[in-house]
């Protein structure tokens, strides 16, 4: 193990450590419910980055996979089937769904804009139609409304995002992710290497749906009440691909950094400018893509190589220095 990896783990395991302390601490509602909000906006940001950036298939569509799961979860745990089920079943939905648009759409080669174009166009679609199907409201159970308690929300929560994180660090890390990295390269020169393009694309498609829509049913636990068809808006397909590119698109961290960013920067912003945060968001996005396509987690990076340059010449000194200053030269 190099010692930069062992450091990213020390720092991963102090920040799990912080984060199951955090409730213990006697902090407030608002906090626990910010932090659940980062939670959901990480598990969509990294679901996303697996299909759009690892595998170069962008979809503005994913709204379609998080209000799918919210939907499953909602009817099952409000019928009173068991959360795990609920949960699970959340998460296998989208996926089976992703493959009805999958097969058919990598079967045709469809690439770049036509993807992207056919991913929203499905969202739109099933936005209208569970606004047209399920006009109503969604409650959680009496029981649950009258003994409503944050603190196991907030852990469960924390699980599914481990578990979202941990499943994507697994799969790109991977041969699986070489594959999928190969073909957002350039897919024709992947295949030529014995790369399956069309499993790889599809592999990919089912893991974000899933892990989309484990964030959808992690939502539907956690809301109290909200209409069916406002998970399957835009702003859910949006968002998750504004939060990866600000964070570090193809890359394990920068959804995360993206995700806590976006935020706490949206919260503040609603307060202040209210719904003029929307093209607030809209132009950081534009200039992140344009000057800074590599995100947060390339401008530390940035930085961080400046900082070192600079370290490294205050404590390098030459030998011709060193005679002229009268020191001990080679």
């Amino acid at each position: 193990m190099t010692a930069k990896k062992g450091i990213s783990l020390a720092l991963l395991a102090v920040g799990v450590v912080v984060l199951l302390l955090i409730p213990r601490l006697g902090v407030s509602d608002s906090l626990l419910n910010l932090l659940i909000l980062m939670f959901i906006y990480t598990m969509l940001a990294t679901s996303w980055n697996i299909l759009g950036g690892y595998t170069g298939q962008i979809n503005l569509g994913h709204a379609a996979f998080f209000g799918l799961g919210t939907l499953a979860a909602r009817m099952l745990y409000t019928a009173g089937r068991p959360l795990p089920l609920a949960l699970l079943v959340a998460g296998i939905v989208p996926a089976v769904f992703s493959m009805l648009i999958g097969v058919p759409a990598f079967r045709l080669r469809l690439r770049g804009d036509y993807f992207t174009i056919g991913t929203l166009a499905l969202s739109q679609i099933l936005y209208i139609t569970v606004g047209n199907v399920l006009p109503k409201i969604t409650y959680l159970p009496m029981a649950d409304i009258q003994n409503y308690q944050i603190l196991p929300r907030y852990y469960i929560i924390l699980a599914l995002t481990l578990f979202t994180i941990g499943a994507a660090y697994a799969l790109v890390k991977s041969r699986l992710g070489l594959g999928l990295v190969a073909v957002r390269e350039n897919e024709d020169a992947a295949e030529s290497l014995g790369v399956n393009a069309f499993a790889h694309k599809l592999l990919a498609l089912a893991v974000s749906a899933f892990l989309g829509g484990l964030a959808g049913g992690a939502y539907a636990y956690y809301q109290a009440s909200y209409y069916f068809n406002y998970t399957f808006s835009p702003p859910w397909s949006l968002e998750p691909v504004n939060m990866a590119f600000i964070g570090g698109v193809g890359t394990i961290h920068g959804p995360i950094i993206g995700a806590v960013f976006f935020v706490l920067l949206k919260e503040w912003l609603v307060l202040k400018v209210g719904e003029y945060h929307l093209i607030i968001f809209g132009v950081l996005f534009i200039l992140v893509v344009l000057f800074l396509p590599g995100g947060l987690v390339e401008a530390w990076e940035r930085i961080r190589r400046v900082i070192v340059r600079r370290t490294r010449a205050k404590v390098t000194v030459s030998p011709a220095c060193a005679r002229d200053n009268g020191l001990p030269g080679n």
